[in-house]
């Protein structure tokens, strides 16, 4: 357990509140912060700086004010894990902190002069990136937790009342509408058999993405997406939904004209009710696209499939895969590795600053190309079967406008229930591409995340 978290996670009980558990995380080369509503035995407001792998945490009761005049204050409570800042929803009664958080602001923040800032005494001046909250803020320790908060003069008197803003930077939902979201699912048809051998129930998978959501989540919210339903299970067809069908708000919609579709309504999820809704409505098998709803224009994600021909070795496969991290850590390019829960496995590339499909694309391409001509008797960029014959087809075509890839986490409708799953540099000459099922990713759930750093 991590020293600086220990106080965070003996306080919660993490198979019943879907806070993130606490885990010390390398910090972003940008400082975040973030400010979250929390109705719980009092209203009040946190307010999280991050440093040095945590967030510190301060409650105000009364909330921030660009009033250079309001002196508010702030009661510093243990530190949180970085991961808590994208944390909104409800924590259950009988928790520590029972209640609803919101995400009201969000951003980055620095220190004024360049110094370090002293948390167990004196002052910190900073100033605020956010969406909301902006310029030259104050914190002034008065004794033991108690600090205070103020707003320093400078051009950014931007509201008179900022707790005017009740709506969620992340969703726009309000704080009775988080409240009121947090529903059961009904589940139908649990006993039907969707996997033969060995036998998995629409229960079982629809219990592996209650376990699995809080991770799943932060990949999958807020993109289009496509799932593989199969409503009939073992011996049934299974068919692809892309588009939007209006089941009690979970689902967002996004318009989009697309040539050869005669529909434009594509669709996203939007929290972890999203998730257990399409389960419920016989969708296993989720495929995201590579770019967020608010920029279907801008990728954010790169993503290759290491396709091996039938006839290749596990080892040959290995070796592809290895050779192609190579070539990203010299282009700088930091990558993730999942298993596919096929034949191969997933390479992904989070961008740092977004692109146009025109550039990814490109990049992409000319990785596949280059690995195809620096060793051409192991690799191919041409999807053509015919053409991977005892090679590696670098599928680079993930990499356009309204392509997808299958998301962390999501079980693959094939001869048994396997997981596309994220795993660690270290295991993958230890884990075959088929071979995490529900109950082994089940089980890992209870280690460190391998992906911690993907968004940070």
């Amino acid at each position: 357990m991590t020293k600086k978290l220990e106080v965070y996670n003996k306080k919660r009980n993490f198979d019943k509140t879907h806070e993130p558990r606490g885990r010390k995380e390398k910090s972003s080369r940008k400082f975040r912060f973030v400010v979250q509503h929390h109705i719980a035995r009092k209203d009040h407001y946190d307010l999280r700086l991050e440093w040095d792998g945590v967030l510190k945490s301060w409650a105000v009761p009364k909330g921030p004010s660009y009033n250079s005049k309001d002196k508010r204050l702030a009661v510093m409570v243990e530190d949180h894990p970085i991961s808590y800042r994208n944390f909104e929803g409800i924590i259950p009664k009988g928790e520590y902190g029972a209640g609803t958080v919101m995400l009201w602001d969000y951003g980055t923040w620095e220190v004024l002069d360049g110094k370090k800032p002293n948390f167990k005494k004196g002052i910190i001046k900073f100033k605020l990136y956010g969406k909301r909250l902006k310029g030259l803020w104050t914190l002034v320790l008065m004794d033991e937790d108690n600090w205070l908060l103020i707003k320093d003069k400078d051009e950014f008197h931007l509201y008179d009342n900022i707790l005017e803003f009740n709506t969620s930077v992340k969703t726009g939902r309000t704080m009775a509408e988080i409240t009121g979201e947090k529903t059961t699912i009904e589940l139908t048809n649990s006993d039907k058999v969707i996997f033969k051998n060995p036998k998995v129930t629409k229960k079982d998978i629809f219990n592996y993405y209650e376990k699995v959501a809080k991770r799943m989540l932060p990949f999958i919210e807020n993109r289009l997406i496509s799932t593989i339903r199969l409503p009939d299970g073992v011996g049934g067809t299974p068919f692809y939904k892309k588009h939007f069908e209006n089941l009690d708000g979970y689902l967002g919609v996004k318009k989009l004209r697309s040539s050869g579709d005669n529909r434009n309504d594509y669709y996203y999820i939007k929290d972890i009710n999203g998730i257990m809704q399409e389960v419920q409505m016989n969708s296993y098998e989720f495929h995201i696209w590579g770019s967020k709803v608010d920029d279907v224009n801008h990728a954010d994600i790169l993503v290759f499939d290491l396709d091996p021909d039938e006839n290749l070795s596990l080892s040959k496969l290995r070796e592809g895969v290895k050779d192609l991290k190579k070539i990203l850590d010299d282009y700088n390019l930091e990558s993730f590795l999942k298993t596919s829960g096929g034949k191969g496995y997933h390479i992904v590339v989070p961008l740092r600053n977004k692109t146009t499909w025109k550039n990814a694309r490109s990049i992409a391409r000319n990785i596949a190309k280059l690995m195809e001509a620096t060793w051409p008797d192991k690799y191919t960029s041409n999807m053509k079967k015919s053409k991977r014959k005892c090679k590696i087809f670098i599928d680079w075509v993930r990499n356009i406008k309204g392509a997808t890839s299958v998301a962390p986490y999501s079980i693959r409708l094939r001869n048994k229930a396997t997981i596309s799953m994220p795993i660690k540099w270290s295991e993958l000459d230890k884990i075959s591409p088929d071979e995490i099922t529900i109950e082994k990713a089940i089980q890992r759930l209870k280690r460190k995340d391998p992906w911690v750093n993907f968004f940070a």
